[in-house]
Order: C-alpha cells, then structure tokens, then sequence
C-alpha cells in the first residue's frame, strides 16, 4: 500500500489549505485513514479520520470547527480542508492507513504517506 501525500504549502493566518492523499496498491478490507502533524521536537499529534466505508469523520479539539475530512472512494483519496488556519498548525502533515487499533493513536497505523509541510506565517 502507498500513500502521496499533497497540498501542503506556506500561508498566512487566517487563511486555507486542503491537503490530499492519494492511496494505491493492494485492496483492503474495512480501514480508516487519519491525518497526523509532527512539529518540530514535538509528538506526532492525531487530527483527524474517517472511515472509509461510511464516511464517519472524527477530529481533534485543536482542529474541531476548522478543518473537514473527506474521502473520494472512486479516487481512492482523502482530503482535510484546513479553514483560519493558525501559526500553531504549522508542521509536517502526514496521512496514515489504520487497519485496527485504537483511531487516535499513531501507533495503531500501519501505513504511511511521506508528509507534507504546511508553514502558517502570523
């Protein structure tokens, strides 16, 4: 399984940006796919997931009421809409395939994308 990773960028406070990850390779079975950021000499800190086989969304309280996860199931691609975005969001985004285990913990991931830079200027 691959996942690519996009979207990424430097933009102000206040502003927007959707990231995508596009997965391929071997057909799974029931998944879900989340969204973690790494800041520098910080943890790797969930955002947010979703289910893949009905949608079901699920979010930070960092992020809840500024970001929405989406999913094209004939693209095979996951999307995270960021809104008024904050210089506190600013880190490497990575998008993750989970096949069992707790949601919000990275560790329950079994593959990865190879990250994605998102820079908030204030």
């Amino acid at each position: 399984v691959q996942l690519q990773a996009s979207g990424g960028g430097l933009v102000q406070a206040g502003g927007s940006l959707r990231l995508s990850c596009a997965v391929s390779g071997r057909t799974l079975g029931r998944y879900s796919m989340g969204w973690f950021r790494q800041a520098p000499g910080k943890e790797r800190e969930f955002v947010s997931a979703i289910n893949w086989s009905d949608g079901s969304p699920f979010y930070a309280d960092s992020v809840k009421g500024r970001v929405a996860i989406s999913r094209d199931n004939a693209k095979n691609t996951m999307y995270l809409q960021m809104n008024s975005l904050k210089p506190e969001d600013t880190a490497v985004y990575y998008c993750a395939v989970r096949l069992s285990g707790f949601l919000r913990d990275y560790r329950s991931y079994d593959y990865w994308g190879q990250g994605t830079q998102v820079t908030v200027s204030s």
